[in-house]
């Protein structure tokens, strides 16, 4: 009986990572022993910058409406709390939307929540 080998599994293994390291500077594109090293690296970066990039948006959604809230007078804390109040369900990425292209229904936004935390604030 012949003698079998993994030849064309590991030969598709390499070529995979290979072509994931293309544009690699140096050996990390050609040599298949570096090429597992840096795709892996790069692969675990990957991961983690997408998680990054949702943070950084959301911090500059909260930037964006905190700096609209202070031009009409408010804080961006004051502005959620009013929200939550009134029972106004909208995500900062529509308010930071809103902030920057509708000024004017941003500004309603903000009365309504200036309404609401003086209705729930308690009477002296």
């Amino acid at each position: 009986m012949a003698r079998t080998t993994c030849a064309v599994a590991s030969r598709k293994r390499r070529k995979r990572v290979l072509k994931l390291a293309k544009g690699f500077r140096g050996n990390r594109s050609k040599l298949i022993r570096q090429a597992y090293n840096a795709v892996d690296h790069a692969m675990k970066n990957a991961y983690i910058g997408r998680k990054l990039k949702k943070r950084q948006y959301r911090a500059l959604w909260i930037e964006r409406v905190n700096a609209a809230c202070r031009q009409l007078g408010f804080k961006y804390s004051w502005l959620m709390d009013g929200l939550r109040k009134a029972n106004v369900e909208i995500d900062r990425k529509q308010l930071a939307e809103m902030a920057v292209n509708d000024a004017p229904a941003f500004a309603k936004l903000v009365d309504t929540a200036k309404q609401a935390r003086e209705a729930a604030a308690p009477a002296q």
